[in-house]
């Protein structure tokens, strides 16, 4: 299929970094130019990109190595807005299956849902607390795939780690909470301040001790040491011997996923987005390395250089992706069944409109590149999308001007990526239950699925805003409880 152009692009050029090598793509030109496609990876070995593989792994496919986490949540004890039956009636469900929503009811029995569509029985209903839908949405709950618990909606980089350890853990814990008051009940851990803190977190939740989304664990990031874009929150790595240490230090401590610190970022001002800080050996290394102990690898990859590095060596979730090449799109396009891509286009763009009270003005955000950066990925995700690319909401949040519950990514998919609001819904649930790796658990309204729901006082479907926004949450069940929304329960007996 052919690309669409987009419109003429209006960045300022000057804002380009002296050594950049970009080059607008066809999805931007219209034009077909001869494109250059790598026949060896960076360490010299053979590269197909149509049919990729690195050390006899085929890269269309997961490393059968990797492991499915556990998302089970205990449940301690048994409180009134517990109780095993809850049931839906009059909803208007969107079950995340691709089908248009309709009208019925949802009977939960414990944890999980076990009805869903037509009218419940009074024989179903026995025992039952009763929520009445008067036609709102029921619809699983939302997945950020690019979750920070322990970023301390900091005005400069540095403070993400400057809170003592023990405030930490408790900004940590409100955070998860933030994210399932919102309407999140799967959270990805894209990096996490100190290494601890999203394992110690996760197993809070999962144990039952304290409120949370279903969340899988990362450790801090790693990068080469003049590759790290904030050194107190960086695991440094240099040699091959040195990353495995660290990915065996992380899988140790009960991590889920590792992460990668591939390029630059704007917001440094010193590394530019443009910039690959990883050396290919440490790249395979620290795949390899993740894989054998069964942990999938995320990045932070803008360059183009290093999403092509992620392809080539087998990272299973990209970050950003935004100077994405035509013959690099090509690649991921070939491995779309594999890889995930969750841009977080929040951060930036809220740099460009919402940082000036934090001494950041527009001004500052276009001259470094920002405005540039933007309207190039956004372009790219546009192709993406156009070509069945997996791309998932997560905004990268907890920044004084992004910061918790703040969570707009799904606005962005729509207007901004063109997107139309089931397609943006879908990402966001059951992408979401995907990229968890239980997609027939999570991310959809099914029978046998987790009773991980909300209850939306509006259409999102019509106005995907209202996801923006935890008022227009009136219920969220959380693994077969009630989180919100206790004051909707009613006996069933009563209704009998």
């Amino acid at each position: 299929m052919d690309s669409t152009p987009t419109k003429p692009l209006r960045f300022d050029p000057l804002t380009a970094p002296p050594n950049s090598t970009w080059v607008p793509p066809k999805w931007i030109t219209g034009l077909t130019n001869g494109v250059h496609i790598p026949t060896h990876n960076g360490l010299g070995a053979p590269w197909d990109p149509k049919n990729p593989s690195i050390n006899g792994v085929d890269l269309t496919k997961p490393d059968p190595r990797l492991k499915t986490p556990d998302i089970q949540i205990q449940i301690k004890d048994e409180r009134s807005s517990s109780t095993p039956h809850i049931a839906f009636k009059n909803v208007t469900i969107l079950d995340s299956t691709g089908a248009p929503p309709y009208s019925g009811d949802v009977l939960v029995n414990g944890q999980r849902i076990a009805k869903v569509g037509g009218k419940l029985t009074s024989e179903e209903l026995a025992g039952a607390r009763i929520i009445e839908g008067r036609g709102r949405t029921l619809m699983s709950g939302l997945i950020d795939a690019h979750t920070h618990f322990s970023w301390t909606d900091s005005s400069s980089l540095e403070g993400l780690a400057d809170m003592p350890v023990e405030e930490h853990t408790l900004f940590t814990a409100r955070s998860a909470l933030t994210f399932l008051d919102c309407g999140y009940t799967m959270c990805l851990g894209a990096a996490s301040a100190k290494d601890r803190l999203d394992v110690v977190i996760k197993n809070a939740i999962h144990n039952g001790d304290i409120p949370g989304p279903r969340f899988l664990a990362n450790g801090k990031e790693m990068a080469p040491t003049t590759g790290a874009l904030i050194p107190g929150i960086t695991k440094y790595v240099e040699t091959p011997k040195d990353i495995k240490r660290a990915i065996d230090e992380l899988a140790d401590l009960g991590v889920d996923q590792c992460k990668l610190s591939m390029s630059g970022d704007e917001i440094t001002e010193e590394l530019r987005s443009e910039d690959t800080t990883f050396p290919d050996e440490l790249v395979a290394a620290g795949v390899e390395a993740a894989h054998a102990r069964g942990m999938r690898v995320c990045s932070h990859a803008r360059s183009d250089e290093s999403i092509l590095q992620c392809l080539q060596y087998g990272v299973d979730i990209i970050y950003h992706a935004s100077f994405i090449s035509e013959s690099t799109m090509d690649a991921l396009e070939a491995q779309k069944d594999r890889v995930y891509v969750a841009p977080a286009l929040n951060f930036p763009l809220s740099t460009l409109t919402d940082a000036a009270a934090f001494g950041y003005p527009v001004s500052r955000a276009e001259a470094i590149g920002y405005a540039r950066e933007m309207e190039i990925a956004i372009a790219g995700l546009k192709e993406m999308h156009r070509r069945g690319i997996k791309i998932l909401p997560g905004g990268d949040y907890g920044f004084a001007w992004t910061p918790h519950g703040t969570y707009r990514d799904l606005e962005h998919f729509v207007k901004l990526l063109e997107m139309t609001p089931m397609e943006a819904i879908l990402s966001a649930t059951a992408l979401g239950g995907e990229l968890m790796l239980h997609p027939h658990e999570l991310g959809k309204v099914v029978p046998g699925a987790y009773a991980d729901l909300i209850l939306v006082n509006g259409d999102p479907l019509q106005d995907i805003s209202l996801l923006s926004h935890k008022e227009n949450l009136d219920v969220i069940l959380m693994n077969g409880r009630v989180h919100k929304g206790e004051c909707e329960l009613s006996d069933g007996a009563a209704q009998s």
